[in-house]
């Protein structure tokens, strides 16, 4: 199962949907697709989803999946890679009214060049990205929580 979330951020990302609809429509019967469709105004043909999705409901559709797309958040990617789930990322961008800014396309690089995901921007990236993934092998996602809190402590140490 492909699960598809677009996050909860109060801007649509209609051309996500869009491209994973197209997909679907060119691959019947390939997969089964659902989606977090969040804010977006596009209603998929091909798959069906809802908008928002408790936390149980979220996490349920994270587990059952084989791939997760997803916009670029490093909530949404760091907690599928945390699953051991195989993901590709797809920026938000401001061109498209879905964000502020472009943040999303550093977000993706940082973990696209560390070989933990894979990335696309339009849809031609995407096929490709969907085609790979069963391939793809992630790198294994390795936080640096502990690392930075022992850092910050040792700055406020320095402090008192």
């Amino acid at each position: 199962m492909i699960f598809v979330t677009v996050g909860s951020q109060r801007f649509q990302f209609n051309r996500l949907l869009e491209m994973v609809d197209k997909w679907v429509q060119l691959n019947p019967g390939h997969v089964d697709v659902y989606a977090q469709t969040g804010y977006s105004t596009y209603e998929p043909k091909f798959f069906s989803g809802k908008s928002f999705l408790d936390g149980d409901e979220f996490s349920e559709k994270i587990n059952e999946a084989d791939l997760v797309i997803t916009h670029g958040g490093s909530g949404a990617i760091v907690g599928s890679l945390k699953r051991g789930k195989k993901v590709i990322a797809v920026p938000r961008l401001a061109a498209f009214d879905e964000h502020v800014d472009n943040h999303q396309m550093e977000i993706i690089k940082t973990f696209a060049e560390g070989d933990m995901i894979l990335s696309a921007s339009n849809e031609e990236e995407l096929f490709a990205a969907v085609r790979d993934s069963s391939s793809f092998v992630p790198k294994p996602f390795k936080s640096n929580v502990a690392q930075y809190l022992s850092f910050v402590r040792k700055e406020l140490a320095k402090m008192e």
